[in-house]
């Protein structure tokens, strides 16, 4: 048996997020039964996530892995996976890796972003993939909010029930509002993220760009540990898991394609 890596790109509107469920489509069900009809296994091939980014969430840069007994090289194999997948998910490179890489429980960081568009007006080109918030916000005020999440710090307020999580302390290695032409783009990197965290944040953050939160009472709802202290959680289809990040000489996309 050989351990693959493969870097995903998907499109997340039409799926119940990346974890297979009793029902309804996933992104983790589409690409086993790719790689399933790739390789010609008999039955299912179990495919690990490094996220489990959730319903209506994009992905630039997921990774996960499988094992296989096809001799398929990884080139081969990421084109063999996109001949089978749908065409709203793709495999962008594949690797054979070793034995022990884990794309979820070997990861140390993962990068988020999250779009937003001011606009009075319905912009349809971009509705699936950036929120769309018809005032304006103030750049400023929700930087001087990203900017205080910088560190360790328990994010219990900004964590949605339903989560599978022993804690929900979390380092954050970066936090920043920038502007992208039209479009105001949050960044986060963290070595873990709880259930809905991001969204949760950005909702807030949303509430300090409108003038209705200060950044003293963003801080107050950081440290309460309530979630009923902070803002309310941001629609998924703004979000997009970035990159996921590995030790070094442990990531099989660091370098150029063999």
């Amino acid at each position: 048996m050989r351990r693959m890596a493969i870097k995903l790109e998907y499109d997340g509107t039409d799926y119940l997020g990346w974890q297979v469920q009793a029902e309804g489509r996933t992104v983790q069900g589409v690409v086993e039964e790719a790689v399933r009809r790739a390789t010609g296994a008999a039955g299912r091939v179990p495919v690990q996530g490094a996220g489990r980014t959730d319903t209506g969430v994009h992905a630039e840069g997921q990774v996960a892995h499988f094992d296989t007994a096809s001799e398929l090289e990884p080139g081969t194999m990421a084109r063999a996976l996109n001949f089978w997948l749908p065409r709203d998910v793709s495999v962008l490179a594949a690797r054979q890796v070793a034995e022990d890489f884990n794309a979820r429980y070997g990861a140390v960081a993962k990068l988020y972003r999250y779009r937003v568009v001011c606009s009075r007006e319905r912009r349809p080109l971009g509705r699936r993939y950036r929120l769309r918030v018809p005032v304006g916000l103030d750049l400023a005020a929700m930087q001087e909010c990203a900017s205080q999440l910088a560190g360790t710090h328990d994010f219990t307020s900004f964590t949605s029930a339903g989560g599978d999580l022993s804690s929900t302390v979390r380092t954050v290695l970066r936090s920043e509002w920038k502007r992208a032409g039209e479009e105001l783009h949050f960044f986060i990197k963290a070595d873990g993220f709880t259930y809905n965290m991001v969204r949760a944040l950005v909702g807030t953050m949303f509430e300090a760009g409108r003038g209705k939160l200060s950044a003293g009472q963003f801080a107050e709802a950081l440290a309460a540990l309530d979630r009923r202290a902070a803002g309310p959680t941001a629609p998924p289809h703004g979000l997009a898991l970035v990159r996921v990040y590995y030790p070094p000489g442990r990531d099989p996309f660091a370098g150029p394609a063999p």
